[in-house]
């Protein structure tokens, strides 16, 4: 069955419920019931892992006297609107999807953001910082956490296509509502093929597009391993390290618990104690796929592909489609951990 393996690791990240209550012994029950809805996007619906997880953590939490009612959803656009209309006071989704709430966050997903898992384990300790975690809230809306859902890395049917100037006149699937997508693959000569997540690795696995961009947790659930063939191979090269992230309907919740902001603290710094175990899991995802699939590129064009990924995050930066403070924060991490990079004596991000 094809499915969206951002969501299938959004469900292995999510910890045993064991775990969240050892780490919150110390948690004071609320002084009174609240109840809660939760919106989840799970493509595998009522009965998917993300769904089985999220009851089990709504047991742990009653504990708490924070009564969850968890809403499965298999369509991730009906999960976000049912939040925007109140019909749930949070939600887990793709942080591509996260951005129309909070556009400073939503702007992590942007081309050539992060090189490795310890630039992301920078970035994710500095956006629990107070200061900044405030940056999580805009209007009614609030970013609860942002977790690592893998590098997402350049798949194709055509080991031959190993270069940027061979990627021209290509097909490439994007996501038909991210438009930042279609903008960068076009800027390279190749052709977009629109879709959506429930068609995204069908139209790479059935020879409608030549190229797919994915995390290595999505090789074996979106069976991409028919797209590529004998023939294909996967580029060792992440475009960017992708993210979820989870909202909370902020105007809704505040009147039911005034320590709110507390509580959240504490659920950031849950979070931070969780990083390494998440990245692991990644790390074994991508060592687990066939070795011979690997194309490794030179010194030289990884060095064109940094450069065309900062060009092309700058250019829609200046377009309107990510959050200048975010850009510059991440650029700020890339040079805390290679000041000697030639981006770091520029001033355009």
């Amino acid at each position: 069955m094809r499915t969206s393996a951002v969501l299938l690791l959004l469900a292995s990240l999510l910890p045993p419920a064991a775990a969240v209550a050892g780490a919150l012994d110390d948690a004071k029950p609320l002084p009174r019931p609240v109840q809660l809805r939760f919106c989840l996007f799970d493509p595998m619906g009522a009965q998917g892992d993300i769904t089985q997880r999220a009851r089990d953590l709504a047991l742990e939490a009653q504990k708490w006297n924070l009564f969850v009612q968890i809403k499965s959803y298999t369509d991730e656009r009906v999960a976000t609107e049912d939040f925007k209309a109140g019909q749930c006071e949070g939600v887990a989704i793709t942080t591509l999807r996260a951005k129309q709430f909070n556009r400073m966050v939503g702007s992590i997903d942007s081309p050539g953001n992060l090189p490795d898992y310890e630039h992301v384990k920078s970035l994710l300790k500095a956006l629990s910082n107070p200061v900044l975690a405030s940056l999580g809230i805009n209007g009614r809306y609030q970013v609860v956490g942002v977790a690592p859902i893998g590098s997402i890395f350049v798949i194709v049917n055509d080991r031959r296509i190993n270069s940027l100037e061979k990627a021209a006149g290509k097909k490439v699937v994007v996501l038909d509502w991210d438009p930042s997508m279609g903008k960068m693959i076009s800027s390279i000569g190749a052709q977009p093929v629109p879709a959506d997540l429930t068609t995204y690795a069908g139209k790479f696995n059935n020879g409608q597009a030549d190229i797919i961009a994915a995390p290595a947790m999505a090789y074996q659930p979106m069976e991409l391993y028919k797209g590529i063939g004998k023939q294909g191979g996967i580029i060792r090269f992440p475009l960017l390290q992708a993210t979820g992230t989870v909202l909370i309907r902020r105007d809704l919740l505040l009147p039911r618990i005034p320590d709110l902001d507390l509580r959240l603290a504490q659920v950031r710094e849950y979070g931070l104690l969780h990083i390494d175990s998440m990245i692991n899991m990644l790390k074994k995802a991508e060592g687990d796929l066939p070795k011979h699939l690997w194309m490794d590129l030179t010194a030289e064009d990884k060095l064109k592909y940094s450069r065309m990924l900062r060009e092309a995050r700058i250019y829609m930066t200046r377009e309107g489609v990510y959050e200048p403070t975010m850009m510059n924060i991440m650029k700020r991490v890339r040079c805390k951990h290679d000041p000697a990079n030639e981006e770091c004596g520029t001033f355009d991000e």
